[in-house]
């Protein structure tokens, strides 16, 4: 029964058509192709040599003729030395594959030549006077550039006549082969063909159905359809498999793509848990200050902008807002500073209405605001400029908070990039905000830190334009 069924196969059948093809194919074969792979080689060798010298600039005389009239006017000091030694190059190589006796001439000639102008260039260089160099360009350059030239054509003539002797030796061997191969052909092909036919649409068949269907699932279409029908029962299992596997997949990424949703809610919301107490400890800090120093104007004033920035910030509880509204808690929150130090804070707000649609994390811009306050500006002898600016470039938003403060060293600028890129709990601040975009928009996000002690800190963040489809 095994056996029967092996002859039945797909393989099976396959191995008896080859045997009866191959066995006449291959006497006829070993005969011919000793005999063709001798005037092959010869032929390709040819057909080489041709092909490397066609590579020959055509251009060449033109090209070193008018860069060394440039010269010799004064227009230009560039002298056609790679023109030269490209067409030495190429003449070295052909004379080494070369075996025709005139087209060896033909190259040597060329060498020769390259030769001789190369000198007669340096002449021309070493000569004083323009009616000298001219008469020298005219009568020694032109013309062997000249020459060059037409020693090319003349190799390239007598190589093409090579390859037509060579080619009608090989037309004469082909000859004999097809009359060999026909006498194969009646004999062998019609059976052989029929055979194949059948077997080929019995596997091409099921098989480009197969190659459509993952083609399918790799562009996303992964809903499980009918099994392809086939006669081998290995291509119907194969079938069978990918359609199973194809409605697992789909399951299973459904399911990896709900649970990252969750995740990355579940840390945007425990990042911003974090973030929120340091932000209210501060300004409540600053309160406290107002109330102590007896202004009790600037602390009420102070309250009411905090009051309207948690009513603002809270965003009916979404963690991913528009740039608009980052742009509005950035606002109420350097009026609140302002009143603590309105002596040494200024502040310029230059946002692009036309990013301001654009989905970020909340509280990514406030604590960059606030470490520059701290940090640069609070430090620094006078008043600082706090400047918060956003623009379009391309698909991109670019976001900045520049100071004018106290700066950072070489080395404190490095630290500070580490600890970054490390989440260094002791810089916070940065750190949420740069962890929250690269989870909202991974590698397509950019946060960058730039420096220089007494000019001032500047952080560059570029993000997609998002305005939707983000499920915070």
């Amino acid at each position: 029964m095994r056996g029967q069924m092996d002859r039945g196969s797909i393989s099976g059948r396959m191995s008896r058509l080859i045997v009866s093809m191959a066995l006449p194919i291959l006497l006829v074969s070993v005969l011919l192709l000793g005999l063709l792979i001798a005037f092959n080689l010869q032929y390709s060798a040819v057909n080489s040599n041709i092909t490397d010298a066609s590579g020959f600039n055509q251009d060449f005389k033109n090209e070193v003729d008018l860069k060394m009239y440039s010269y010799v006017t004064g227009s230009s000091t560039v002298l056609p030395t790679e023109e030269i030694e490209t067409a030495q190059h190429l003449a070295e190589k052909l004379l080494q594959n070369t075996t025709n006796s005139e087209s060896r001439k033909a190259i040597n000639n060329v060498l020769h030549l390259c030769a001789s102008l190369e000198s007669s260039i340096d002449k021309l260089c070493g000569t004083e006077g323009y009616d000298q160099r001219m008469e020298q360009l005219e009568t020694n350059v032109y013309v062997i550039t000249e020459l060059i030239q037409e020693h090319i054509y003349t190799y390239l003539f007598h190589e093409a006549g090579e390859m037509a002797r060579l080619q009608q030796r090989m037309d004469a061997w082909l000859v004999l082969e097809i009359i060999a191969v026909l006498l194969v052909v009646v004999i062998v092909l019609p059976t052989s063909m029929r055979k194949a036919l059948k077997i080929s649409r019995s596997i091409s068949d099921p098989i480009d159905a197969l190659c459509e269907r993952v083609e399918e699932i790799g562009a996303g279409d992964l809903e499980e359809k009918t099994p392809v029908e086939a006669e081998d029962k290995k291509l119907r299992t194969l079938s069978a498999g990918v359609e199973d596997m194809a409605g697992r997949l789909s399951q299973q990424i459904e399911l990896n793509r709900q649970e990252q949703i969750k995740l990355r809610g579940i840390e945007l919301s425990l990042i911003q848990a974090q973030i929120n107490p340091h932000f209210l400890y501060n300004t409540l800090d600053a309160i406290v200050w107002l109330i102590e120093t007896k202004k009790n104007e600037e602390a009420e004033e102070m309250v009411t902008s905090l009051s309207t920035y948690f009513r603002s910030f809270l965003s009916n509880g979404k963690d991913i807002i528009t740039l608009g509204e980052e742009v509005q808690h950035v606002r109420s929150y350097l009026e609140i500073q302002q009143v603590r130090y309105r002596d040494i804070l200024r502040y310029e707000i230059d946002v692009d209405p036309s990013i301001e649609s654009c989905l970020i994390p909340k509280m990514t811009l406030q604590p960059l605001v606030e470490n520059a306050i701290y940090h640069g500006i609070k430090p620094k002898r006078g008043v600082g400029l706090l400047r918060v600016a956003g623009t379009k470039s391309g698909g991109f938003a670019m976001l900045r908070v520049e100071d004018s403060g106290v700066g950072m060293t070489p080395g404190e600028l490095e630290e500070l990039r580490r600890k970054v890129d490390g989440e260094d709990e002791t810089s916070f601040g940065l750190v949420a905000a740069s962890k929250r975009l690269k989870l909202m928009y991974g590698s397509a996000c950019d946060f960058s830190i730039g420096s220089e002690a007494g000019q001032g800190t500047v952080i560059c963040i570029r993000i997609p334009i998002k305005e939707d489809g983000y499920e915070s």
